[in-house]
């Protein structure tokens, strides 16, 4: 990531490494190596990515937040597009 004291520091990837070892690896077993990919790819794209509630996004999941966001703009740009009423 970069070196340490920067903005690239190295925490950011080793709390990503941490919860994915206690929520995902963690009691489990694969006996492949394709089996332990397919898990970890259903973990970070099917769960950690769109559907993990995050501080920064108002406790709404990265879907909801984004879902209330092209909403928010929908209404906004059908006020824009109105025609004003005649006289």
């Amino acid at each position: 990531m970069g070196s340490v004291g920067d903005s690239y520091d190295n925490a950011l990837a080793e709390n990503l490494r941490s919860v994915i070892k206690t929520e995902c690896i963690r009691g489990r077993v694969a006996e492949t190596c394709a089996e332990a990919n397919l898990a970890l790819f259903a973990y970070i794209d099917g769960w950690y990515n769109p559907k993990r509630m995050q501080k920064g996004l108002g406790w709404l999941s990265p879907d909801e937040y984004e879902e209330k966001h092209y909403a928010e703009q929908a209404t906004a740009n059908q006020a824009i597009i109105k025609p004003p009423n005649p006289p």
